[in-house]
């Protein structure tokens, strides 16, 4: 048996750290590497629900929709549109042949908002 509330700490305070190293990153203009975080806080976040439903240890996944459906979240359609849209920057950092197409900075920016605002909700669904 699992420590249920150490796991759901242990991830939601690793997202909130990379939701810092996300700011970081894209004001210094590191666009992929700053949405490939953005990327990490989400999913860390829903893996904390993952362990809220399931009592055990989250699955070594990276795909955001199932990590939701293991979680039984149900996001509007922006949102999962919104998962689709960082699930194609987390591979930039695992293989090194995938070369996505980098947003503006405008885009990125907005992208980063809405980590925000969706990580937020995360948490207090929690």
């Amino acid at each position: 048996m699992i420590d249920t509330e150490k796991q759901i700490v242990y991830w939601t305070s690793s997202a909130s750290d990379d939701l810092t190293s996300a700011k970081i990153l894209v004001e210094r203009n590191r666009f992929l590497h700053g949405l490939f975080f953005c990327h990490l806080v989400i999913e860390k976040g829903i893996k904390a629900h993952v362990v809220k439903r399931t009592k055990n240890i989250a699955p070594r996944s990276h795909n955001l929709i199932y990590l939701a459906e293991k979680a039984d979240l149900h996001f509007g359609e922006k949102e999962e549109l919104f998962l689709g849209v960082l699930m194609k920057y987390q591979l930039q950092g695992r293989y090194p042949d995938y070369n996505p197409i980098i947003p503006s900075k405008q885009k990125v920016n907005e992208y980063l908002i809405n980590t925000e605002e969706l990580f937020k909700w995360l948490k207090m669904k929690l």
